[in-house]
C-alpha cells in the first residue's frame, strides 16, 4: 500500500514537472525582457540542465535561443547549425554575445569530428574563440595524445560522445575510457544515455562506473534496449531514468545534463517540452 502511494506521488510530481514545461512552450506572448528563469526542482543538484542544439537543426539560431529560454533551459551547447565551424573568430564572438543577450551560457559545443590534426587545433580555436568550457568531439583514435596536450594548453575539456551499435570506435563510454583512461583528466566522456542503452549498456551502471570521467550528459529516451531502439520522449521508453538520475546524484556529477531530442525533427518542441517536464518531476521525487 505504501509502495502504491510513493508511486502516486511520483506520478503526480512528474505531472507537474510535465505541466510546468508545456506552460513555458504555450506562454510564447511573454516578450524577452519579462521572461524569467524560475528555480527548478532539486535546486540543491550539482548538475544543471541543459539543451544540445542538434535538437533543433532545422530552425535557425534565434529560433534555437527562443525555444531553449520557453523551456526554461539555461545552458546550451552549439552545433555546427547553429554555429558553422568555419566561422571567423569575430562571427564566433557575434554568436557568443547573442547567445548571452538572450540569458544562455554557452557552456559547450558539438558533436564535433575531429578527423585530422587540423580538425584538432579548429576544435579548439574555436570553442576559445566561443568562450566555451568543453568540446563535446569525436576524435579519430591516434589524435587522442593531440587532444591531450590541446586540452593542456586551452584548459577545454573534450568530452567523447558515444554512439552505439554502428560506431566502429566510440559505440559504448567503456570503449572511449579505454582509449583516455591514462590521459590529462580533462579528456573524458559524454555519455549518450540513449545510445548507450540500444548498445545494451546500463547507463547507470556506466555513469557509475566511469564518474571520475564524465563530463557531459546527453538525455533521451529510447523505444528499445537495441540496435533499433529509436527516440521517444522520456518517460515513455525502456531506460530507468529515475535510477540514472539517482545515480548522477551519488556520483556527484557536476556538470550539464542536455537535452537532445532526435524525434519528430520538424517539430520536436512539444515532445522535448513533455520531456524537460518528465525530468523536472524526477528531480523534484528524488
Amino acid at each position: 500500500m505504501r509502495r502504491e502511494k510513493t508511486r502516486r506521488q511520483f506520478l503526480k510530481l512528474v505531472g507537474a514537472g510535465t505541466a510546468a514545461s508545456l506552460a513555458g512552450v504555450s506562454g510564447c506572448s511573454r516578450t524577452h525582457g519579462q521572461h524569467s528563469h524560475q528555480s527548478e526542482p532539486g535546486s540543491k543538484r550539482l548538475f544543471h540542465l541543459g539543451l544540445a542544439s542538434y535538437t533543433f537543426r532545422k530552425f535557425s539560431l534565434d529560433q534555437t535561443l527562443t525555444m531553449t529560454r520557453r523551456l526554461g533551459l539555461k545552458y546550451i551547447a552549439l552545433k555546427s547549425f547553429h554555429l558553422p565551424l568555419e566561422s571567423t573568430k569575430a562571427e564566433i564572438k557575434t554568436v557568443a554575445a547573442k547567445v548571452k543577450s538572450a540569458e544562455l551560457k554557452l557552456y559547450g559545443g558539438g558533436v564535433i569530428y575531429m578527423n585530422s590534426d587540423a580538425e584538432v587545433h579548429r576544435a579548439f580555436d574555436y570553442a576559445k574563440a566561443a568562450g566555451m568550457q568543453v568540446i563535446i568531439g569525436v576524435p579519430k583514435p591516434q589524435l587522442l595524445e593531440l587532444v591531450s596536450k590541446k586540452v593542456a594548453q586551452y584548459d577545454i575539456k573534450v568530452a567523447i560522445h558515444n554512439h552505439g551499435p554502428g560506431d566502429m570506435v566510440y559505440p559504448t563510454p567503456q570503449s572511449a575510457y579505454d582509449r583516455i583512461k591514462d590521459l590529462d583528466k580533462r579528456v573524458g566522456l559524454c555519455i549518450d544515455v540513449g545510445h548507450t542503452q540500444r548498445a545494451g549498456v546500463d547507463p547507470s551502471e556506466s555513469a557509475q562506473k566511469h564518474a571520475d570521467r564524465l563530463l557531459d550528459v546527453h538525455i533521451r529516451d529510447v523505444s528499445e534496449a537495441a540496435a533499433q531502439g529509436t527516440t521517444v520522449e522520456i518517460g515513455r521508453g525502456v531506460i530507468d531514468i529515475p535510477r540514472f538520475i539517482r545515480t548522477l546524484q551519488n556520483i556527484r556529477y557536476t556538470g550539464i545534463l542536455s537535452f537532445e531530442f532526435e524525434k519528430d525533427e520538424p517539430d520536436p518542441l512539444p515532445g522535448l517540452a513533455e520531456s524537460v517536464g518528465y525530468i523536472r518531476g524526477v528531480l523534484a521525487a528524488v
